[in-house]
């Protein structure tokens, strides 16, 4: 049952990818959830009894939170629930909603804060040594300042000045925060400080929710920025402009303007407005508000439209994200989604003119397109268009070098593609092609056998699948082999036929592909098969091939019969197919033999013998078992073997269900051909789907550098950090989710539904993790999770994201939509993800609503993703070592690069530390990047609109200049800056030279590589030792060119920082007159003195790796702002 419905993909992930949170940590994958805000679980104080006063209380976390730091507290995780039937679930009572009235009314402007504060709220009041104080807070009416009770103080003493708040920060951001014991239990999203007073006092608070701290942190800042003109700059810009452009929609319904118009017309009016509602919700709206007012008749009037409207269409938490760029207006200029752009969305180059474009294309009001202003309606149309959609646009067309060797790419294949259904007794069609070649499918399959009539047929032999003609599968493989990709398709061929019927389909391949087969002999001067680019519009035959010097007209060949090896599994005892062999041998026709040139199928002995004797040309197919085998006994020697030749995985015989093994437990041992049943939907096949996507859906997609270059090290089942690659940490947030549907067959609760969403990694096994939010009761429609998880991804190359939406339910959770994407895929920033149903189709109107941000543990990244890095102190710094070789020569070389690599971690780690300080004293998390903190740095770096300091922007590393005295805490955030600047320019002073000694070092030990097992063995190196020689050889290798590969990014990122300080001081009005008018220097020592192909030869493999690590920084670069 448990396997049946990871098939589906609603219960856990599978085995080989199913660490759990809490085993994660223990191999060094950090998942942190901190979905809750601190009290939502019981507070315990130290003895565990509960405090029964409001008063101080001590936090410590009972044995069941304790237990669940690394998921939910209380929540038990998916798998656990799926493989424990035993274990009873919590017991909540299922209702039926009929009422969509809300339980508190939507916040969609300031006016709104604002009245919410003056009721007040609950909040907690943390103090230093783990104090928590619950205490109502509330603005007074007047405004003028804030209150908090019960409080041992003097009433007008339990009170903070509007006047005397400096900023309000959000998140864990003050020295109180960070230093407190609680700081993990207390979630990101509910936390927010408010900085007061001449001395920068901090009041820290954590709300029950994120739109609590949302409202609070909104309704302040509006205060502060306005003052007693509060209430003043709300009643003139409250709504206006939502209000006139539903007037004039209004307007245009009623064309009698008589002032109403007709029910059905005002349900259908908002729907087209809104095309995700749904007409039975619009209309029970409009019928409850009817009944508030006592109301005779069902014509609507225009206040009633836009009531409605407000109440059903309203996101808050955009509005909230709206406040947030706007300078505490109720909408965006130009100037305000320049900003959004650039500091949140990674949009390199946004020009004023780019933003006015956007406003025009989505802002639905007359008045905003005039003013270029983009409204809440505007800016929520815009976040849920295609522009803002997670998966990266560059990767929906082909985007990768194609230049390098076929078995350098994974390639899109299909298993027994004329089936529809099961792989024993289900029809075979044609459709399974069309599907196949129409989503990518480069590697198709025909098993062929002797029909009626001297007509070759397809089907599973020993099996009783039914059968189709040979000569229309193949006209349909050549009408559709090349409309979804113009990339070789290789058509695997499993021969039965007699000599008679094989002559016939050589005559009805020739006539039918033509000269799109391929058949030119592979060049022996060659050591790799040619490029997709080279073979574009070819069709590749993968078959038995008679030996080269034959000149007979046909040959005995060993038969390859996967579908004997089924039916000895499930055939009864006392049937003739026990006796079937598999390895029988057959006759070969030579014509039929020399159609085959680039994929000669052969046996697998073992990888001694492969890397002895097999041709690049030649194509082995494993069994899913065998390769299961392989993959977890040999795991380095598989990846080094499929540097060279393919390797093709075939299900396992018993999976007569058709359902899909996992590709991912193949792609990390660099397995290119994974065949998959593509009639069966689910987890593995989402998996699949969403790997290919990520190269224009080409079916071909680069293999990691890692497992392309001739001497790299990585074994597949590594647990840790990958030699020589950045690990990055994921940060997502699970914001919203929009209409979720009902779950297919699920009828017992009628419309209700109680989402909650998994966020999975799928890559090796260091990085396999989940996560869950909590769930939401009875709202698929418009559900806010406001959740936070965090994800250390040490090879993002393979890495891929899978979002799951399922229906809490004590019966059996359900599923109800997913979407799958590659790692290099993500968009960093305010994303939506757009859901898929079971089968891949698009679910209309159904997303997730998220934030994406991608930092990285130790430098490198892409600047474009916010590359930019968490702290790491120096105390605990670790420097990358080189292994002996013990042959003392090499070992020489690589002894004289050591004191290169701490310098080269010092530069990198330097720069890092400085700007996460700097990020603290600004009041931000590492997630940010350097435009945010000038942002946040701006409401105190003014004065009444005059700097304080300004940011000299003359020379290549801008200066911070105190005008006058200055406070100590902005003293602090200079010194802070001063520290960022020097390191940086320390990294891109002293960077070249430390990389070229490095790269000096490469080069002079790949001299020894070609005869690197002589010298060993002339060193009296033998076995086990020499083995290890050879491997210690390649770790270093692989370390050097690591090492190489992140100071250069380093450098990168270093420049993009200059031009984040230089852009954020001119935007923010924090730049010394007269400097900061043009582009940064250009004259500045920068990457051009690090070449971008390195002329070191280490063999075949590395050349071809190459171009596509230049296309990466390339991206990088044009990415750079």
């Amino acid at each position: 049952m448990a396997e049946g419905k990871a098939e589906r993909g609603v219960p856990s992930l599978v085995p080989s990818c199913s660490a759990s949170p809490s085993s994660a940590k223990k191999e060094g994958v950090e998942a942190v959830s901190n979905g809750d805000c601190v009290g939502e679980e019981p507070v315990v104080a130290a003895g565990g009894v509960l405090p029964s006063s409001p008063g101080a209380e001590t936090f410590t976390p009972s044995p069941a939170t304790a237990s669940s730091q690394d998921g939910k507290a209380g929540i038990p995780r998916r798998s656990s629930i799926i493989k424990d039937g035993t274990r009873q679930r919590k017991e909540r009572k299922k209702t039926v909603s009929f009422s969509s009235m809300p339980t508190e009314k939507k916040i969609s402007s300031a006016s709104d804060c604002i009245n919410s504060m003056i009721e007040g709220s609950e909040l907690k009041k943390i103090r230093s040594n783990s104090r928590v104080y619950h205490r109502y807070f509330l603005l007074d009416a007047d405004m003028q300042s804030l209150r908090w009770d019960p409080s041992k103080k003097e009433s007008d003493k339990a009170k903070i000045d509007i006047t005397s708040i400096k900023e309000v920060r959000t998140g864990k951001n003050t020295e109180m925060f960070r230093t407190n014991a609680i700081y993990d239990h207390i979630s990101e999203d509910c936390a927010f400080s408010i900085i007061y007073g001449e001395n920068y006092e901090s009041l820290d608070l954590v709300a029950n929710s994120a739109d609590v701290a949302n409202i609070w942190v909104t309704g302040l800042r509006y205060l502060i920025s306005y003052g007693k003109h509060t209430l003043d700059m709300i009643e003139s810009s409250h709504n206006n402009m939502r209000t006139s452009w539903l007037s004039s929609v209004f307007a245009a319904a009623d064309t009698k303007g008589v002032g109403h118009i007709p029910f059905n017309k005002a349900v259908q009016l908002v729907k087209n407005l809104n095309s995700g509602l749904k007409n039975a919700k619009i209309e029970l709206k409009f019928k409850e508000l009817h009944k508030a007012k006592e109301k005779v008749g069902t014509d609507v009037i225009k206040e009633e439209l836009i009531e409605v409207y407000h109440e059903l269409c309203t996101r808050p938490e955009i509005y909230f994200l709206l406040v947030q760029f706007s300078s505490n207006k109720e909408f965006l200029d130009s100037k305000d989604l320049m900003m959004f752009l650039e500091a949140e969305q990674g949009m390199p180059h946004v020009t004023e003119q780019v933003s006015m474009n956007i406003i025009q294309k989505y802002e639905p009001s007359r008045e905003g397109q005039e003013r270029g202003w983009l409204s809440l309606d505007g800016f929520t149309k815009y976040l849920i268009s295609p522009e803002c959609h997670i998966f990266d646009p560059e990767h929906k067309k082909v985007c990768q070098d194609m230049t390098q060797p076929v078995s350098h790419y994974y390639i899109n294949a299909s298993h027994n593609t004329y089936l529809i259904e099961d792989q024993f007794q289900g029809p075979s069609d044609i459709t399974g092609y069309i599907r196949a070649l129409k989503m990518g499918c480069r590697s198709i399959e025909v098993d062929a056998w002797d029909g009626p009539d001297n007509e070759p047929v397809i089907y599973t032999g020993h099996t009783r699948t039914s059968q189709i003609v040979f000569h229309q599968v193949i006209d349909i493989i050549n009408k559709y082999a090349f409309v979804a990709s113009e990339y070789p398709l290789i058509l695997c061929l499993e021969n039965h036929c007699s000599l008679k019927q094989q002559k016939v389909m050589i005559q009805h391949m020739k006539q039918t592909f033509g000269d799109k087969l391929y058949t030119k002999p592979p060049s022996v001067d060659d050591s790799y098969l040619p490029s997709p680019e080279v073979l574009k519009k070819k069709i590749l035959l993968k078959a038995k091939k008679l030996p080269a010097n034959f000149t007979g007209s046909a040959g005995d060949i060993t038969d390859e019969d996967e579908g004997a090896a089924m039916a000895k599994k499930v055939s009864d005892e006392n049937t003739d197919q026990q006796n079937v062999v598999s390895n029988r041998k057959f006759k070969l026709c030579k014509e039929l033999s020399d159609m085959v040139s680039l994929c000669k199928s052969v046996m697998f002995k073992d990888f001694t013998d492969s890397l002895q004797n097999q041709k690049f040309w030649e194509f082995c197919s494993f069994n899913e078992v065998t390769a299961t085998k392989l993959a977890n006994e040999y795991p380095k020697d598989f990846v080094n073997y499929n540097k060279r030749f393919l390797a093709r995985i075939f299900p396992n015989p018993m999976r007569i269900d058709s359902s899909n093994m996992n590709p991912q437990d193949f792609w990390k041992c660099g397995c290119q051909v994974v065949a998959m049943n593509y009639q069966t939907p689910g987890l593995m096949m989402d998996l699949n789907i969403g790997w290919f996507r990520q190269n224009g859906n080409c079916g071909y997609v680069l293999r990691p550098a890692i497992m392309r270059e001739e001497v790299s090290y990585f074994s597949a089942n590594t647990k840790d950090s990958v030699p020589g690659v950045s690990p990055q940490l994921l940060h997502i947030k699970i914001i919203s989710g929009q209409n979720f549907p009902k779950p297919k067959g699920s009828g017992s609760k009628g419309d209700v539904v109680d989402p909650y969403v998994y966020v999975e990694i799928h890559g090796i096994p260091a990085d396999c993790a989940e996560q869950r939010t909590k769930t939401v009761n009875q709202n698929g429609e418009n559900p806010i999770f406001d959740e936070s998880f965090e994800f250390q991804i040490n090879l993002p190359e393979l890495a891929m994201v899978r979002f799951v939406v399922l229906d809490d339910d004590y019966i059996g959770d359900e599923f109800i939509a997913q979407y799958t994407i590659p790692f290099e895929c993500l968009q960093p920033g305010y994303r939506h993800v757009t859901l898929q149903s079971l089968t891949g189709e698009t679910l209309p109107y159904a997303s997730l609503f998220v934030h994406v941000a991608i930092t990285n543990r130790r430098g490198g990244g892409k600047p474009h993703k916010r590359g930019l890095s968490v702290r790491k102190a120096k105390r605990s710094r670790e420097y990358a070592s080189m292994r002996t070789i013990l042959i003392k020569s090499i070992d020489e070389i690589f002894k004289t690069v050591v004191q290169q690599l701490k310098e080269a971690t010092d530069l990198r780690e330097n720069v890092q530390n400085a700007i996460v300080s700097f990020k603290e004293i600004c009041g931000l998390s590492p997630v940010s990047n350097l435009i945010q903190c000038f942002m946040a740095l701006s409401t105190f770096l003014n004065n009444d609109n005059i700097p304080i300091v300004v940011l000299n922007l003359k020379d290549d590393y801008p200066t911070m200049e105190p005008q006058g005295v200055i406070p100590e805490v902005l003293k602090k955030v200079v010194t802070a800056y001063d520290v960022m600047i020097q390191t940086t320019k320390t990294l891109l002073e002293n960077g070249d030279g430390v990389w070229e000694k490095i790269m000096q070092c490469q080069r002079a030990a790949m001299e020894f590589h070609e005869n690197l097992n002589n010298i060993g063995v002339k060193e009296g190196l033998k076995g086990r030792k020499l083995h290890k020689a050879v491997e210690n050889f390649t770790w270093n290798i692989t370390i050097l060119k690591g090492q190489a590969d992140l100071l250069k990014h380093a450098k990168i990122e270093a420049l993009d920082n200059l031009k984040q300080i230089h852009y954020a001081a001119v935007s923010c009005g924090l730049n010394k007159p007269g400097t900061g008018n043009a582009e940064p220097s250009k004259t500045r020592r920068s990457l051009e003195a690090i070449p971008e192909k390195e002329s070191v030869d280490i063999g075949a493999g590395d050349q071809v790796a190459q171009p596509h690590q230049d296309t990466t920084t390339q991206k990088s670069l044009k990415a750079a702002k």
